[in-house]
């Protein structure tokens, strides 16, 4: 889907890992918080302009704009609106991709996604 699926604001937001830092090695469970910038957090349903919730992806791959997030074990969904949450993942290495989406969980692409790798010891 097209850049105009992003709400006109979208251009100047972007989402960030405020914890864990990338490349960091933690114990489970581990928190991790969500930051999001130009976009502001709404629950699951609420389809208003320039707002949306977090979703992290575990070991995947940010999803394409306009495409639904899938809802299982990897692909982990925050339609209360929640900015962070307790992980229990067991030991190894491991990619997280937090993705917003808007309120029906419509991706906004990868423009509005962030990768971090990490070790869980």
């Amino acid at each position: 889907m097209s850049s105009s699926f992003l709400p006109q604001m979208a251009h100047a937001a972007s989402v960030s890992f405020i914890e864990p830092a990338d490349g960091a090695v933690v114990s489970s469970p581990f928190t991790v918080r969500f930051g999001v910038s130009g976009m502001e957090v709404k629950p699951a349903g609420d389809m208003t302009p320039g707002t949306g919730h977090h979703h992290l992806l575990i070991n995947q791959d940010s999803i394409p704009a306009g495409q639904s997030i899938p809802v299982d074990d990897t692909h982990l969904h925050f339609g209360k609106g929640q900015t962070d949450t307790s992980l229990t993942l067991p030991p190894g290495k491991y990619k997280l991709t937090m993705q917003f989406a808007n309120g029906a969980h419509q991706s906004y692409g990868p423009e509005l996604s962030k990768t971090i790798h990490i070790t869980v010891k």
